[in-house]
């Protein structure tokens, strides 16, 4: 399956007139052409590949790895090494091109070309006679994904995982695409003919294909560069914000709610950008049919099938345009932003549905995806088996149910309805469960899900208690109770895989995530486990003597957690969301330790990762660049960039810890991006939001008072309660030989007044009248 963010960023770089002529390179291998374009996989669904022209003994490597996307792969006939050295000199040595196939564990097209390809045994001795093959998971190193993503995107238009990759031993790519079926199609190539016409091409023409790897890559490395705006050039951020909000009016879906058509994303991203610019627009027009937007897509997802509503939490993405049938895999990243932004929908609106689905995504990720220690594991599958003694996997089949199956567990009849209705009736009504099953064949080309229902909230509480002659309580509490009777039975169920790798990255996502909703609905153990991730991070991804983050550790086989024996170091997403979940930490818990530690790392991630030249920061550390060169991330996708994130960090810092030299620092970032903030701001909606955080009036909301005292406790309660995207939240606490007080010296002279939890509502560092009561300061913070 092609991803989205592929897509979307390969517009964004043809919107920016970036990797003009990748269409006329010559010939590379005499396909008539057969190797661009569209294909048919097994499934029906498109299959992308492009080219810039034109079994030996086993001996599989990836047992000893710790990644359980290698050890997948274990055992496939494929001589697969890990990436590193060691498959790099073979390459060299035996003269011969490098196979890469990327992905990661919960990839269900993945999935899908290990079976047809990786374990069939022809497939495999033409590899090992032909190749040497590199098996990388995403996830672990991003560094590399990222690079030979960007060749697949600018020779093909888009791209997405599996990711096939072929290069020269000194690790150059020359042809590249996605999945591949094993056997022909129609005109297209299937990944047996593709394997031998290229070992063809590489004994008999190989210097046209090294030329055309290295044009390739010129071109990438320019297309790459950001040229940075100086302050004339610079927009307005209402000017950018503006054409941001019109670009995503225009992809919006006004009956379902969305961007674009199928398959559908939730984008985050872009859900936060649409909530800040109706705080800074809120009596306009566009700022209120903004917040409609996004909040009508929150509901809408909501409602839909991609929400697992007997387990809660979120599937990946929507395979149609109604939020129907999901693509099955459950991500951490997609979690913790969703509870963020479904947190700060309640925040807005008081509507208790928003907090409801917030809740349920932390506690799905505290029930299925916590590590003992603290640390959140990364997804779960999307495939899995679909009865203990089944042999082949499906996609979907722990989420998906019959009507008799359900008529089976929810029979009993409710006393109270006046149709004479059981449970069933009311909960097949209500979910759009039909005795053939819901799902369109069009969403199913394969037959996996024929006669099963995916659960998809039809109608309101309001018009289901109406059909059946129920009250809407009544009602609320038998489809709870029915949901409960389900989540028991599915129990028995073989469960999806579950990826127990750890990142950074997704931690501090997480960390954002606990932290921001718990002190938004006021719930203190969630507040608790964003102090546990804190630890965790600390614990098991921070080497203190060097203060530098580690990407990524792994569960052991006995339950433990482990550590590669040359980590991979922090990447720019882990600093920056890592950062970010300690900036939210602060204010939700006014643990000056995490702040301290933001501080640290922050100032870590400037000397690790900041171009000087470019003004903006590397993905990579200089340390360890990642292959061939450097990479700026030019799109907020799935997850925010790292970019984005840190101009917001930096802005926050600035004022919290008091260096003014960071938020010119936040200044020479924005300019880097300018010209995608000009020409593309949908591309990176993230940034446009930290735009117009640094235009807006931040508010520094100051609370001179006791912790532990309960007014203090309460003002702090009042802040949390508004929706105040700009804004940050100070406690002092009168210890001028804390962190604060020494970064801030003008905390000093704040005074309690009468003795009371004191409020001062600041902007620059000049402050308003002090107020003591919790409905004065709720004035001045409406103001």
């Amino acid at each position: 399956m092609l991803s989205f963010w592929a897509a979307s960023r390969a517009s964004t770089h043809r919107a920016l007139g970036l990797f003009a002529g990748a269409r006329s390179l010559p010939r590379l291998i005499s396909l008539a052409g057969s190797l661009s374009g569209p294909g048919l996989d097994r499934r029906g669904r498109s299959v992308f590949m492009c080219t810039m022209a034109t079994g030996g003994e086993k001996r599989n490597r990836l047992g000893l790895e710790k990644s359980p996307y290698l050890l997948q792969h274990a055992n496939n006939p494929v001589d697969w090494h890990s990436w590193g050295d060691e498959a790099f000199n073979k390459a060299k040595t035996e003269d011969k091109p490098i196979f890469l196939s990327v992905g990661y564990s919960t990839c269900h097209w993945c999935h899908v070309m290990e079976h047809e390809s990786f374990n069939n045994p022809e497939v495999a001795s033409i590899l090992n006679d032909n190749y040497i093959c590199i098996k990388v998971d995403r996830e672990e190193r991003p560094d590399v994904d990222e690079v030979y993503m960007a060749f697949v995107q600018a020779t093909c238009g888009r791209g997405g995982w599996p990711m096939s990759v072929w290069l020269t031993p000194e690790l150059k790519p020359f042809v590249g695409g996605t999945y591949f079926p094993p056997e022909d199609r129609l005109s297209h190539p299937g990944f047996i003919t593709l394997l031998l016409r290229i070992s063809e091409e590489w004994r008999t023409n190989r210097q046209s294909m090294v030329d055309c790897g290295e044009g390739m890559l010129s071109k990438m490395q320019k297309g790459l560069r950001l040229r940075s705006l100086d302050a004339a050039e610079m927009p307005s951020a209402s000017t950018v914000s503006q054409k941001c909000f019109l670009q995503l009016s225009d992809l919006y879906d006004e009956e379902h709610g969305g961007f674009g058509e199928a398959p559908k994303f939730p984008s985050p991203t872009n859900l936060a950008f649409l909530m800040g610019f109706w705080a800074s627009e809120r009596n306009s027009v566009d700022g209120v049919r903004a917040l409609e937007m996004a909040l009508h897509t929150l509901r809408m997802m909501a409602h839909g099938g991609m929400r697992d509503h007997v387990g809660q939490g979120f599937h990946r993405y929507s395979t149609d345009g109604l939020w129907h049938v999901p693509h099955f895999e459950k991500m951490l990243y997609d979690q913790a932003q969703l509870a963020v932004a479904y947190a700060h929908a309640f925040q807005i609106t008081r509507d208790e549905f928003y907090a409801n689905v917030a809740q349920d995504v932390l506690l799905y990720m505290g029930r299925e995806l916590l590590n003992e220690e603290g640390g959140f594991y990364s997804a779960e599958d999307a495939d899995s088996l679909p009865s203990p003694d089944a042999k082949e996997k499906k996609e979907g089949a722990f989420y998906v149910w019959t009507e008799a199956k359900i008529r089976e567990l929810l029979g009993e009849p409710l006393a109270e309805s006046t149709e004479g209705a059981t449970l069933a009736d009311v909960f097949i009504y209500h979910y759009w469960v039909k005795e053939n099953g819901n799902v369109n064949s069009a969403q199913d080309p394969y037959g996996e899900l024929a006669g099963q229902n995916v659960l998809h909230e039809a109608y309101s509480i309001e018009l289901t208690a109406d059909r059946f002659g129920l009250s809407r309580e009544s009602l609320q509490k038998n489809l709870d109770s029915a949901r409960k009777t389900l989540f028991e039975a599915r129990k028995s169920r073989p469960r999806p895989h579950l990826d127990t790798k750890l990142l950074a990255s997704w931690n501090g996502l997480a960390m954002s995530a606990y932290a921001r909703a718990g002190a938004i609905l006021g719930e203190e153990r969630f507040l608790e486990q964003a102090t546990g991730i804190a630890h965790f991070l600390q614990t098991h991804l921070y080497n203190s003597s060097m203060t530098d983050l580690l990407h990524s550790t792994y569960l052991g086989s006995q339950g433990t957690i482990e550590q590669l024996d040359d980590p991979v170091p922090g990447m720019l997403s882990d600093y920056a969301f890592v950062i970010r979940g300690l900036l939210d930490l602060y204010e939700a818990r006014q643990d000056t330790a995490s702040l301290d530690w933001a501080a640290c790392l922050q100032q870590r991630q400037n000397e690790l990762f900041w171009d000087s030249k470019g003004l903006a920061y590397f993905t990579t550390p200089a340390s360890r660049p990642g292959p061939l060169f450097r990479m700026k991330e030019d799109q907020d996708g799935a997850e925010p960039m790292g970019n984005s994130v840190s101009a917001s960090n930096l802005l926050r810092l600035a004022i919290v810890a008091g260096r003014p030299e960071w938020e010119e620092q936040a200044v020479q970032l924005l300019q880097a991006f300018g010209e995608l903030l000009i020409k593309v701001p949908m591309a990176v909606p993230e940034m446009v939001y930290c735009l117009l955080t640094y235009h807006s009036p931040v508010k520094q909301v100051v609370i001179r008072g006791e912790p532990s005292e309960e007014d203090t406790r309460a003002m702090i309660r009042c802040v949390h309660s508004i929706f105040l995207p700009y804004k940050v939240l100070i406690l002092a606490d009168g210890n001028k030989c804390g962190f604060l007080d020494q970064q801030l010296p003008f905390l000093n002279r704040l005074d309690k007044k009468g003795g009371k939890a004191t409020a001062y509502v600041c902007e620059n560092f000049t402050c308003s009248s002090p107020v003591s009561s919790v409905e004065e300061l709720k004035k001045q913070l409406l103001q």
